[in-house]
């Protein structure tokens, strides 16, 4: 049923892959951990969020770097550029209430950058912004199912999507605390 679950999230972001985790808290830090970002890595995000965004940046020892919000609660994508110093490693917009982020402008400037993108869509799943759904822009994209959130559960769940077949395969090692089948570890 879990596979089942994955696969369908996955088709849905138009991601080839999900992996279902713990809780939305649980896709962030796995993600950042995914993406080895760590001491001396800093992340551009918006101070307007839930606890979990900074607590999964600080977890990995990498440092955040607010950027603040435009009148849609979004974090603006207009001030990014001016927060990328040589330690920036990743920018992570936050879809606050559903409300989708200055996607495009955002995906150009990481990709200007070299930088990684995370999508905190933990609010959004469902939103789309010129066609595009939430989740479909990050290397990877994580999402919380809180029974708080639009799409929900019964408990604490959540899931991180992606393309990249590496991450998707560090992703199901970490969910199980680096356990890769009963046989390695």
């Amino acid at each position: 049923e879990v596979g089942e679950f994955e696969e369908k999230v996955a088709k849905y972001c138009g991601k080839k892959y999900a992996v279902g985790v713990n809780s939305g808290t649980d896709a962030l830090y796995l993600s950042l951990r995914a993406l080895d970002i760590g001491p001396g890595d800093e992340v551009i995000t918006t101070p307007l969020s839930w606890i979990a965004t900074l607590n999964s940046i600080v977890l990995c020892g990498a440092t955040p770097i607010f950027v603040d919000i435009s009148e849609d609660l979004n974090i603006n994508a207009e001030l990014i550029p001016d927060a990328i110093t040589s330690k920036t490693k990743a920018l992570l917009p936050v879809h606050f209430t559903g409300k989708m982020c200055n996607m495009p402008m955002i995906t150009e400037i990481a990709s200007e950058h070299g930088l990684l993108l995370i999508e905190d869509s933990a609010q959004a799943f469902g939103s789309k912004i010129n066609g595009a759904m939430a989740g479909s822009f990050g290397d990877i994209s994580c999402f919380s199912m809180n029974p708080m959130k639009n799409f929900n559960a019964y408990g604490e769940t959540g899931a991180v999507v992606t393309d990249n077949r590496q991450l998707y395969e560090k992703l199901i090692s970490l969910r199980y605390a680096g356990t890769v089948n009963k046989e390695n570890c």
